[in-house]
Formats: C-alpha cells, structure tokens, sequence
C-alpha cells in the first residue's frame, strides 16, 4: 500500500509514464532464468514501463500498468512477524497484455506477509504471452509458445526448490 500511495503521489496526472517499475526498498527481486531467457522477444516498447491508471478504475481506483516485460523476475516478500512457513506465488492479471503490478501483485504481496506468509510475486512476460484478444485485428490469438506459461513453471519449480531459504 505504501508504494502505490507514493506512486500516486509521484504521478499526479492521467497515464503518466514513469521509468521502469522497481519493488519497494527491502524487497529481492531475482531473475528467474539464469542467462538467456527461452523464446525471448523483443520489447515493443519500453522495458517494465509503467503507467498510472486513472481511466479504467478497478474497485474506484487508479492502478498501476506495467507493460512491456521481456525479463521476468520474482520479488520475494517476507512475511512479518511470525513465518507460518507458507509461500504463495503470485501472478497479477492483465490479460496477457500488461501487469496489474499494484492492485493485483503488491498489496496481495503485503496482506499475504501480513498473516505470516512469503509472498512471491511473478513479474512475467507480456504482452502477448498467452492466448489473448488481439484488438486491433478483432481476433483471438493463441501464441505458439506460452511464455507466461513457462515463466510460471519456472518460478514453481524455484520456490519449491529454494522453499527452506524464503
């Protein structure tokens, strides 16, 4: 809540675009494949760039749009207080086009270390990553290779890995 309340207050207008989104001070950020990223794309513009939502608000508010991600990472979010010894990844919606970073990545990240669970939030590539509605050709498009999938696969297999280290 912190981070969006001060992303606000950063970005005082309608859709104004901010430099590459960043977590919060304190949170690791880790990319999830060592080296070359597998079926890696080009961005078509730039990398992790964030927009403020004022126009379409969800639950009457503004939000933030991270498009463009080619390099995906988790941000590992430990819990506070007491560890129950839980993690749950989470994935922000958007459609396979952008990251709701905010409303459905961080401030799940925040309530979730809140009851003592590690929050993983997965920074996955978009757009285009997943079967999606292409609107500018007014049809459904179903990619050749998941790569939202594979980001999610890969993010899995690393928490459960390193699940004694979270």
């Amino acid at each position: 809540m912190k981070y969006l309340l001060s992303t606000i207050a950063v970005l005082a207008c309608t859709n104004v675009h901010a430099a590459a989104w960043q977590p919060a001070s304190g949170q690791q950020q880790l990319p999830i494949w060592p080296g070359a990223i597998p079926d890696a794309k080009s961005a078509a513009g730039p990398e992790d760039e964030v927009t403020l939502r004022e126009d379409r608000l969800i639950a009457g508010r503004p939000w933030l749009e991270l498009d463009n991600v080619t390099r995906p990472t988790m941000t590992i979010y430990s819990p506070q207080g007491r560890s129950t010894g839980a993690a749950v990844i989470v994935f922000p919606g958007g459609g396979y086009s952008a990251l709701v970073i905010d409303l459905e990545g961080t401030e799940v990240c925040d309530w979730l270390t809140s009851i003592g669970v590690t929050g993983v939030l997965l920074k996955y590539r978009v757009p285009g990553s997943g079967p999606h509605w292409d609107k500018i050709r007014n049809v459904r498009v179903i990619p050749k290779t998941h790569t939202a999938l594979q980001d999610a696969q890969r993010t899995l297999g690393l928490v459960r890995h390193h699940v004694g280290q979270l």
